[in-house]
């Protein structure tokens, strides 16, 4: 792996070759978290088909449940993956996360329902997650890492926005796969039968796509100088360095929570909530996802002008103040313009943590131990807050609390509001160096 991704940069980094290996990284993530995210889009027609006969709600919590397993597999995938891009390069270690979502989307496509193989099915559906969220712990460490460490020292809030736009870019596209099967090619009975399996082939191929294009990434001259000044163990360095440990771990907990919320949870809370029909739900699931995913460079930019702190306060306290009456209002809202201002809102105030939490993460750590240090504690974190949204959402459905969610997101953004305001601006106090 050494040898191989030396070979790939034998020449300084030039102004098209730092915009082209971005652009093949960013397009990697995208591939990537569409495969994520479509068992989520596509849940509400498969739910039925890995579980015994049940109401909706129960198959949406058992759908729900293996939701929140695959994201057990994420701190895992953090580590390993995390560790390996430290040693071994940032382009080695996504090429091995896109090639593990390839094979748990294709395995989900092939699984027979329960009504064929029995418990087999949820136990197959199960290991196929397992393995996506393995792929995916260390995608986002590594994705951060790269997008920050190639980007130029000016416009590192801009460049690195682009995970969270191809993030988006990936959810978005199984919604409009979704809404193209929906609407176009085929009847709700054929999706429900066997239709939800053509997005997760869809995934795998592009998944291969995305391989060959990571192939011809160039690996960071930060990782490359970094290389000759390793020395201890990665687990060793990362051990002095609890305070940025821990920060990740709180400045995360209220910001993927808030983004579980309003964009994987909302499409089900509009349909078992709030009344609206699968169709509606989609489409204004769409449409402020699109307009949510323009957002992420612009607020990108500007932290690069003002500072990451200013963002993250303004995303911690209108947060903190607005997501009950958000939630609240949303249960008796029955218009798809009503919906689609609410969910648009929330979006705005989400994008103050979405847009820069990248950077911030990476300029938190040296080099050496960047990737592990930004994909570990964030997957942690994610496994924990962001992976049991929809579970416990559902729940407090379930037992006649729905309330109680909303207020579950409120506090969780509140403590992340008090990290904001005690730490120092990454832009100013940066551990990203270009030697």
């Amino acid at each position: 792996m050494q040898s191989d991704n030396s070979a790939v940069i034998a020449q300084p980094m030039t102004a098209s070759g730092r915009i082209r290996s971005i652009f093949s990284g960013s397009i990697g993530n995208l591939v990537e978290w569409y495969d994520w995210y479509v068992y989520s889009a596509f849940s509400l027609y498969f739910a039925k088909v890995f579980f015994p006969e049940g109401d909706l709600t129960a198959s949406l919590l058992n759908t729900a449940a293996i939701f929140a397993i695959g994201f057990l597999m994420r701190p895992i995938g953090g580590w390993v993956l995390g560790w390996y891009a430290d040693r071994y390069g940032r382009r080695a270690a996504l090429l091995l996360s896109v090639w593990l979502m390839c094979f748990g989307s294709l395995a989900i496509a092939i699984t027979p329902g329960y009504s064929s193989i029995g418990i087999a099915a949820p136990i197959l559906l199960v290991i196929s997650r397992l393995v996506q969220g393995l792929s995916l712990g260390g995608e986002y460490g590594t994705s951060a890492t790269y997008l920050s460490e190639m980007a130029t020292p000016a416009h590192r809030g801009f460049y690195s926005s682009f995970q969270y736009v191809t993030l988006i870019s990936g959810q978005l596209l199984a919604i409009g796969v979704l809404m193209l099967l929906q609407f176009v090619l085929l009847t709700p009975a054929q999706l429900e039968a066997w239709g939800w399996r053509i997005p997760f082939v869809i995934g795998a191929g592009c998944a291969i796509v995305a391989m060959v294009l990571r192939r011809n990434m160039a690996e960071t001259e930060s990782f490359e100088h970094a290389r000759t000044r390793r020395k201890t163990s990665l687990l060793r360095e990362l051990a002095k360095h609890p305070k940025a440990l821990a920060t990740v771990v709180g400045l995360t907990m209220g910001g993927t929570l808030a983004f579980y919320t309003y964009t994987t949870y909302m499409q089900k809370y509009l349909v078992n909530s709030a009344g609206f029909s699968k169709a509606d739900s989609t489409l204004i699931s769409a449409a402020t996802l699109f307009l949510y995913m323009l957002l992420q460079p612009v607020i990108g930019a500007l932290s690069d002008r003002i500072g990451r702190r200013p963002i993250l306060i303004a995303f911690g306290v209108l947060g903190t103040v607005l997501t009950i009456p958000i939630l609240t209002t949303l249960r008796s809202v029955h218009t798809v313009a009503g919906a689609f201002w609410l969910i648009m809102g929330a979006l705005v105030i989400v994008s103050g943590y979405t847009s820069i939490n990248a950077i911030v993460k990476a300029e938190l750590f040296p080099t050496e131990i960047r990737a592990i240090g930004v994909g570990l504690p964030y997957a942690l974190t994610v496994s924990i807050f962001g992976g049991t949204a929809e579970y416990i959402a559902l729940w407090f459905k379930q037992i006649g609390h729905e309330n109680g969610y909303a207020w579950y997101v409120t506090i969780c953004i509140a403590i992340s509001l008090l990290i904001y305001i005690g730490m120092r601006d990454t832009k100013q106090h940066s551990q990203i160096t270009e030697s």
